[in-house]
């Protein structure tokens, strides 16, 4: 979720600043004993990019190099209130009174680009940003001022990352590169059935590596089967070897573990295999498998911890069902399997499996893709049905026996109507189970720093910069709130998050308009909104949607500027075709661009350039 910047009620505000002086920009006298003034001398007034960039630069030394800032206006109560609390605390602090300063303006809006606060007071300790007065009286009031204070900066690293996913890893390699002291706690909790992998994360691991290989595998088979209708003669039967598959998957993951280690080396981010959790402010304790705890401290942290699949609360369901956590290193064919769930991951799933010759049944509780574009989600699941996939809609599990153990084994499950009181009863090999995925957020000790989840889905409602409701925490990747749960964005959410912390740049993650795409046997990708929120959001009149049906399906929506709001595409490598789209969108791709712009003949690209 993303929230206002914090605001301070009163005056305060960037131009109301009377009793200007000219002059260097300077600070007024402190408060508090010893007092001493902020200095930043100016280069004098100019509205260039370079000045802007020197400003901020001096901003940033003045905040490196105090143990105590406070950006203030003179005649702001809150400000006032701010500095008597660190006088009475005895607390030296740099005060700078943008009131008093013949730039104080500019100072502020360079500020407000550095902390995505727009309101004085605005207060630093030891680097950290705390934020305005409401936000330093309850730092106050919780301890955490005062632990900020004593610090200082006698913390182990400048920066500890827990999780060592795609986000997690971007974001310390970044860090390191800027030249600072980071540390990498990486630790995966066995699933049920005893899965666990190396370092990287689910997509590397358990997510969208082994998943685009296995569907390869699948197009693989495919093709060779239609290989005869052009010509090529051969008299083997085609058939699948799934250890074969899976031992060189899991091969090529390895390299990719020892890569992801190797990189941590060279830039020097210590890298430590343990389970990390907060046990106080600014201090982590690190638990690895043999039970043996250590202890780290660091000025901020980023968390950056993923989500595990879900189960469903039934008999049987942890004992006896897999999920995506296991199947891509099964060590033996799971046969004839039954998919529970109308996910990315459930369709996916069936969908390879599928395509390697096996039966294979999902059970849909209600509708497919959930969040996509249902008119394409029809498609994708209608084509699947050609291709011998089979659908119980309708229906979801309420137990799971186990009739026969083996590699695979026999399980019996029983399912119930979600619309009356029909019951169902199959025996499948492997039951997938692929209903959703949970935040890891709930045992990493947040509630002994006060981080606020969701306390209903785990996920951290963060600000547009990241940043947790306790100043020096940050989270990236699938467990933000409101956020696409994809790792192209964990990769450059995690990036631009250091460059930010540590004055890089101020460039934030942009959310908006990011392509994906689902590896279903025919893939569906897509760009944009869904017809069904743009009516949401630009209402039926409003819009043009225009539908496509040549070589594959290719659907625009056109809001009543021109522009394109959404892009989806159903086909043969809909992912590379999607990622060329994207791009335009960024730029304001608009219908007459579209018809003016001649297309690659024969592509399926190409479609998606003819006229509405």
């Amino acid at each position: 979720m993303e929230r206002s910047p914090p605001q301070s009620p009163g005056p305060g505000k960037a131009g109301d600043a009377p009793n200007r002086r000219s002059g260097h920009v300077r600070g007024a006298r402190v408060l508090s004993p010893p007092g001493r003034r902020a200095r930043l001398s100016s280069p004098g007034p100019s509205r260039s990019s370079e000045a802007r960039e020197e400003l901020r630069s001096r901003l940033l030394g003045l905040i490196e190099r105090s143990r105590v800032v406070i950006f203030s206006k003179s005649y702001c109560p809150h400000s006032t209130r701010v500095k008597e609390l660190f006088s009475s605390l005895g607390v030296e602090c740099n005060v700078l009174e943008l009131d008093q300063v013949d730039d104080g303006a500019r100072v502020q809006e360079v500020l407000s680009e550095i902390t995505n606060q727009k309101t004085v007071p605005n207060i630093f300790v030891n680097k950290v940003h705390v934020g305005g007065c409401d936000q330093t009286f309850q730092a106050y009031q919780s301890g955490l001022l005062q632990k900020l204070l004593q610090e200082d900066s006698a913390y182990d690293y400048d920066l500890i990352i827990i999780g060592g996913g795609s986000g997690g890893l971007s974001c310390a390699k970044e860090a390191a590169i800027l030249g600072k002291k980071v540390m990498v706690l990486d630790f995966v909790v066995p699933s049920p059935q005893g899965t666990s992998w190396g370092l990287g994360g689910t997509c590397v691991n358990v997510g969208c590596i082994p998943k685009k290989l296995m569907h390869q595998a699948a197009l693989l088979g495919q093709a060779l089967c239609d290989s005869r209708k052009f010509g090529w003669e051969y008299n083997q039967q085609v058939r699948h070897n799934w250890e074969t598959m899976t031992k060189a998957i899991q091969n090529h993951i390895s390299s990719l573990n020892w890569g992801y280690r190797l990189s941590l080396r060279e830039k020097a981010v210590a890298y430590v295999n343990s389970y990390g959790e907060f046990v106080e402010h600014h201090k982590i304790k690190a638990t690895n498998k043999k039970g043996q705890e250590t202890y780290y401290t660091a000025a901020q942290f980023v968390i950056a911890t993923g989500e595990r699949p879900r189960y469903l609360g039934i008999q049987g369901d942890k004992e006896y069902c897999i999920t995506s956590d296991d199947l891509f290193s099964l060590p033996y064919c799971p046969g004839k399997t039954l998919v529970v769930g109308a996910s990315y991951v459930a369709l996916e799933c069936a969908g390879f499996l599928a395509g390697f010759g096996l039966d294979v049944t999902v059970m849909v509780r209600s509708i497919l893709l959930r969040g996509f574009d249902q008119e394409m989600a029809e498609k994708v699941g209608s084509y699947m049905e050609q291709h011998g996939v089979k659908f119980l809609r309708k229906f979801i599990p309420v137990m799971v026996q186990q009739l026969e153990k083996g590699s695979p084994g026999k399980l019996k499950v029983l399912a119930k109507s979600t619309e009356g009181t029909e019951t169902i009863e199959g025996v499948y090999n492997t039951v997938l189970l692929a209903i959703g995925r949970d935040s890891c957020t709930r045992k990493i000790g947040l509630e002994k720093i006060g981080v606020k989840i969701n306390e209903k889905s785990g996920k951290i409602p963060v600000n547009d910069v990241e940043q947790t409701n306790v100043p020096y925490v940050y989270a990236v990747g699938d467990i933000l709130e409101d956020k696409p749960e994809l790792t192209p964005v964990a990769i450059q959410s995690g990036k631009l998050l250091a460059q930010r912390l540590f004055g890089a740049s101020l460039e934030k993650c942009d959310y908006i308009n990011v392509p994906t795409t689902v590896f279903t046997p025919l893939e569906y990708g897509c760009c944009g909104l869904s017809e069904e929120k743009a009516i949401e959001v630009y209402k039926k009149e409003n819009l043009e949607v225009r539908l496509y049906t040549i070589y594959f399906n290719c659907e625009f929506a056109v809001n009543g500027s021109d522009r394109v709001i959404g892009f989806h595409i159903l086909g043969p490598n809909a992912g590379e075709v999607t990622q060329g789209f994207a791009a335009a969108m960024k730029c304001g791709l608009t219908k007459q661009l579209l018809d003016d712009t001649i297309g690659i003949h024969p592509t399926c690209g190409e479609v998606g350039n003819r006229r509405f």
